[in-house]
């Protein structure tokens, strides 16, 4: 099947974008910052749960949901190893892209917008 030119282009929009994290990768590792409480623990417990049984077949939503259900684990992980308490918060060096992951979530679920500073 034939592409239309639009997607064509948006194949080579995602190219460019691929480069330029290339670009910004060794610029930016990882970013420290500061979880409640809450958030830190509830992090941990997702990465020290084991899941039974594999994915089998997903639909695209589902494997969006396993995908952010990984994210918040490798989270937990870092918490786990690196969370150090202050106060009520945990201070945490994350990776780029579990930051990342963390506010596509949050925009894709309009807990927070585009617009916020």
């Amino acid at each position: 099947m034939d592409e239309s030119p639009e997607y064509i282009r948006y194949r080579q929009d995602s190219a460019v974008l691929a480069e330029i994290g290339r670009f910004l990768d060794p610029q930016v590792a990882r970013l420290t910052v500061r979880l409640s409480g809450d958030l830190a623990r509830a992090a941990a417990a997702a990465w020290d749960r084991d899941e039974e049984g594999e994915a089998g077949e997903e639909t695209a939503e589902q494997a969006r949901v396993r995908d952010r259900a990984a994210s918040l684990a490798l989270i937990g992980l870092a918490v786990s190893d690196r969370g150090v308490a202050s106060g009520e918060e945990i201070v945490v060096d994350l990776d780029v892209t579990e930051v990342a992951a963390a506010l596509l979530a949050a925009y894709d679920e309009d807990v927070i917008s585009l617009e916020s500073p």
